[in-house]
């Protein structure tokens, strides 16, 4: 598509975008009325919302319109799945520049549409609107089917720890990027593109998880939101962790333990839960440690000891990890 998004105009941008979308039997009433309309059979709406700053989260240098577009409905739909979810709907907001070319927000919105139908959702609706800096705010929804929430605070002392996604491949790619190299590309993509495992949350709610959440801000920082939530301890033990050969050969190149992309790398989207220790778990599903008592040491230790390395992801602090 020529020209920019301030020659195409509100109305015509919202044409261009909305003409972009497929839609699923959930949506009742799509984009192009005062509000969607999504179907929600359990009764109860699962919702989560986000925001991607560009400069901050993305950089256009590095990744696509399509490619944030998907990474912004992965986070979101990520969100719904860790809750036992099954996603249905995402809301998009839309800040961008007049002189922005028209191609980045219709390319962002097929990066929304097709990762969308990954998760079995479809984009209803949102808002665009002009300023200095391309912002993109995201609202995902979801549907329980009966299930009850899996939330943060429900792990028990003896319950297994297990994760089933990709772990420090994200930081991994950041790592690579921000030395000004594009390969190895599996990497690279991880970055731009999270691959979240959507239907595990829903099958782990089925199984019986006592907690989960997805890791979007490092493997030990998430954990701790459910030791926290839960008042137990988690203890991780490093050696179940599963680190490519790659990895450590990116490792080694930029001088890094790839152990702390793994524990402390955020975006990558798995999802960790706790279960029962007499659940059978599927093959998808890695044992990685076990929630205990409550003890002096920290909520989340490695291996029995404090984890004292830098890592994890905080929007407030002075630089990403």
């Amino acid at each position: 598509m020529k020209g920019t998004v301030g020659e195409l105009g509100e109305f015509g941008l919202i044409r261009e975008l909305t003409s972009r979308l497929t839609t699923t039997p959930a949506v009742r009433v799509g984009p192009g009325d005062d509000a969607a309309v999504v179907a929600a059979p359990d009764r109860r709406v699962v919702a989560s919302t986000d925001i991607l700053l560009e400069g901050r989260h993305f950089r256009r240098d590095w990744s696509t319109a399509y490619d944030v577009g998907r990474k912004a409905a992965a986070q979101n739909l990520a969100d719904i799945a860790a809750m036992g979810a099954v996603p249905t709907a995402l809301l998009l907001g839309l800040v961008v520049p007049a002189e922005l070319p028209a191609a980045w927000p219709t390319e962002l919105m097929d990066g929304l549409r097709d990762e969308c139908q990954v998760a079995g959702a479809a984009v209803v609706g949102g808002d665009v609107v002009r300023g200095d800096t391309i912002t993109v705010s995201i609202t995902a929804l979801g549907d329980l089917r009966n299930h009850e929430p899996v939330t943060r605070a429900g792990a028990q002392p003896g319950d297994l720890v297990a994760v089933t996604g990709w772990l420090g491949w994200s930081a991994a790619g950041y790592a690579v990027l921000s030395r000004g190299f594009r390969s190895p590309r599996a990497f690279v993509e991880a970055h731009r593109r999270p691959e979240p495992p959507y239907h595990a949350g829903p099958a782990a709610a089925g199984l019986g998880a006592t907690a989960m959440c997805d890791v979007s801000d490092g493997l030990i920082a998430d954990l701790g939101h459910i030791a926290e939530a839960s008042k137990v301890r988690i203890d991780v033990r490093s050696g179940a962790v599963d680190i490519p050969s790659q990895m450590n050969d990116i490792g080694q190149a930029v001088g890094v333990d790839p152990l702390q992309w793994v524990l402390t790398g955020g975006e990558d989207h798995a999802i960790v839960a706790t279960f029962p220790p007499d659940v059978k778990l599927p093959a998808r599903w890695k044992v990685i440690g076990e929630v205990l008592n409550p003890s002096a040491l920290p909520q989340v230790t490695v291996d029995g000891a404090p984890w004292t390395r830098q890592g994890g992801w905080d929007h407030f602090g002075e630089e990403e990890s």
